[in-house]
């Protein structure tokens, strides 16, 4: 049982009242879906663990019927953040542009099971996302369609690691959105505050009691969007948990030392002005990685929340340059007209 103050996410959805990210109209989720051209639904998956199932909170968004989709996009979120609220926008966005989009809120995240916002183990988060992903994959409407990773901060990291836990002909591609591929230098704790922090983490793994700096006001540039993320009613503000912290320390070294392993497609998108992840790591990606087809983009001035947080003229901007390369890759072009690209605009 959660200890006081710590109520768990699924108790505390269920608590939640009906509130939007876009306001109070449209009144519902289905009449805002289709007022964006979109269909979409929610449920929980129950994963295949032996050792203790999860359940899952997903969503979908598709294309209204009866279009079908040109692809499937499998989407995951970044840390302390959800599927509910904001993130909802890129997904209805992606949706009327003709792809099916999954996500699940990850363990402890959302309206997922779990104590709020601990990780202890990214690689059972994988295994739990994998699970879902690969349901969906199955379904006979969707034989035969292109499957795209999509991850953004945190979530980068993980369609990462799903890529290098899985087949390669699995993925037809990856979009990574400011991801967290390795702790920058310049945020890293340093020595010898990482061992001390494990050490720590041993006797009191949910300790929620390491230091952080706002991220909303970092990542989130628009005054007037600051207000609307920070209404979430299920982000997770409290201080990051040893527990969590360790393991991202962990994994995040663990992609540092496996960036020439990685062969799948890939865009990376990032802001110059990013301070919660940091714009030379996806460089160093983007130089690391085996993969024949790898596109970057950095945009000057821009922050960490680049598909909700910037002025709406450069969302758009980030968007369009995420569609365009996935509509490229839904039909596989000549292999000579792929590109390696790097662009700073």
């Amino acid at each position: 049982m959660a200890a006081d103050g710590e109520q768990r996410n699924g108790d505390a959805a269920a608590a939640a009242p009906a509130i939007h990210f876009w306001g109070e109209h449209p009144a519902t989720e289905a009449e805002y879906y289709a007022a964006h051209g979109a269909e979409g639904e929610s449920s929980y998956f129950t994963t295949p663990d032996d050792a203790g199932a999860r359940r899952l909170f997903t969503r979908a968004w598709r294309p209204c019927a009866p279009a079908r989709p040109k692809a499937l996009v499998f989407m995951v979120h970044g840390y302390g953040n959800d599927i509910s609220w904001t993130f909802q926008s890129t997904a209805v966005f992606l949706a009327r542009s003709g792809f099916a989009c999954f996500a699940a809120d990850l363990p402890g995240h959302g309206r997922s099971h779990g104590l709020r916002a601990f990780v202890p183990d990214l690689g059972a988060a994988v295994a739990d996302l994998l699970a879902f992903f690969r349901v969906v994959r199955a379904r006979e409407e969707h034989a035969g369609l292109p499957c795209f990773l999509f991850g953004e901060s945190m979530g980068g990291a993980i369609c990462l690691l799903i890529h290098l836990r899985t087949r390669p002909e699995e993925w037809a591609g990856a979009v990574l959105v400011a991801p967290m591929c390795r702790i920058s230098d310049r945020i890293r704790p340093p020595w010898p505050l990482p061992e001390i922090l494990t050490f720590v983490a041993r006797f009191a793994p949910t300790a929620a009691i390491v230091p952080t700096a706002d991220l909303i006001e970092k990542s989130v540039k628009v005054p007037a969007k600051r207000v609307i993320a920070a209404r979430n009613p299920v982000r997770y503000n409290g201080r990051p948990r040893l527990g969590t912290v360790v393991e991202l320390l962990r994994a995040t070294d663990e992609l540092a030392n496996r960036l020439g392993e990685i062969t799948i497609p890939f865009l990376v998108v990032h802001g110059s002005a990013d301070e919660v992840t940091d714009p030379e790591v996806s460089r160093a990606l983007y130089e690391a990685a085996a993969s024949k087809d790898k596109t970057i983009k950095i945009y000057d001035g821009m922050l960490h929340s680049l598909l909700f947080g910037e002025p709406d003229e450069n969302i758009e901007r980030v968007r369009g340059d995420i569609l365009a390369w996935l509509n490229e890759r839904c039909t596989p072009p000549a292999a000579s007209s792929w590109q390696r690209d790097i662009t700073v605009e």
